[in-house]
């Protein structure tokens, strides 16, 4: 029983985006329930998610550390990285993994566009599956007021990848639409989970546009199996993202 679950474990992984907008349920203001942002990713059982809207010792969500709160819920392991200070606190984007994760680190994303604009940053992790498998999973979260800001920041996300020799898997709120500049420029070295006939991601309540992502490099040897939107309107006012992934079974494909 135990090789037949690592080799199923190995042979494919189940990720998450959802930007979790601090766990205020957008319909209850005031309201933290981080709870239900955990009852939301355990009912999805993923094996990676990239997190948005983190908030990490800020008083407006009970001065709670929310990306090691809720890898403590759901027994996983977590990186968070500050894309800005906050109302006394930290606020940026988080991984959380069901894998060991190591060689953690963030990435500043530029904003030469609009200088004044709120930082944003790419936060990278190793994550060791079973069998010494290997892959980089990324969670960012793009700048919302200038598409040169978008363009800039996927180009340097791609960079970042192109480095790498390991497969690399990015999730995130990207806010932008599928067939913008910045999301074209992705898809040259990216191939997103859902391309045709897509469902919208935002906002929870009546979704009409597609801004939150799952892709991974096209060198990488992994397949989409299965995409799907979460159809949840209470915890954030993002539905998040889940999408199944095939890994290669090619010697050495992961191990580099």
């Amino acid at each position: 029983m135990g090789d037949e679950n690592t080799e199923k474990a190995a042979s494919q992984l189940r990720i998450m985006s959802y930007n979790i907008h601090h766990a205020n349920p957008p319909g209850e203001k005031g309201v933290i329930d981080l709870e239900a942002i955990a009852g939301v990713i355990r009912s999805e059982e993923p094996d990676l998610v990239a997190l948005q809207e983190v908030d990490v010792h800020i008083p407006r969500s009970g001065n709670v550390h929310q990306a090691e709160a809720l890898a403590a819920m759901l027994g996983m392991h977590f990186y968070f990285a500050k894309a800005i200070d906050f109302g006394g606190g930290e606020y940026g984007v988080a991984i959380l993994s069901r894998y060991p994760l190591s060689d953690t680190r963030k990435v500043e994303l530029p904003k030469e566009d609009s200088p004044k604009a709120e930082g944003r940053v790419l936060a990278v992790a190793t994550v060791q599956l079973p069998g010494g498998q290997r892959i980089r999973f990324g969670s960012t979260h793009l700048d919302i007021q200038s598409s040169a800001n978008r363009q800039q920041q996927v180009q340097t996300i791609i960079a970042v990848a192109a480095a790498d020799q390991l497969p690399f898997i990015l999730a995130g709120d990207l806010n932008d639409y599928p067939d913008s500049p910045a999301i074209a420029t992705l898809d040259e070295t990216f191939q997103r989970t859902c391309l045709a006939a897509c469902e919208a991601t935002f906002p929870q309540d009546k979704p009409d546009r597609i801004i939150d992502y799952i892709a991974f490099t096209r060198s990488s040897g992994l397949a989409v199996r299965s995409h799907r939107v979460v159809p949840e309107s209470y915890a954030s006012d993002h539905r998040p993202v889940v999408a199944v992934l095939g890994l290669s079974s090619a010697p050495g494909a992961f191990s580099r």
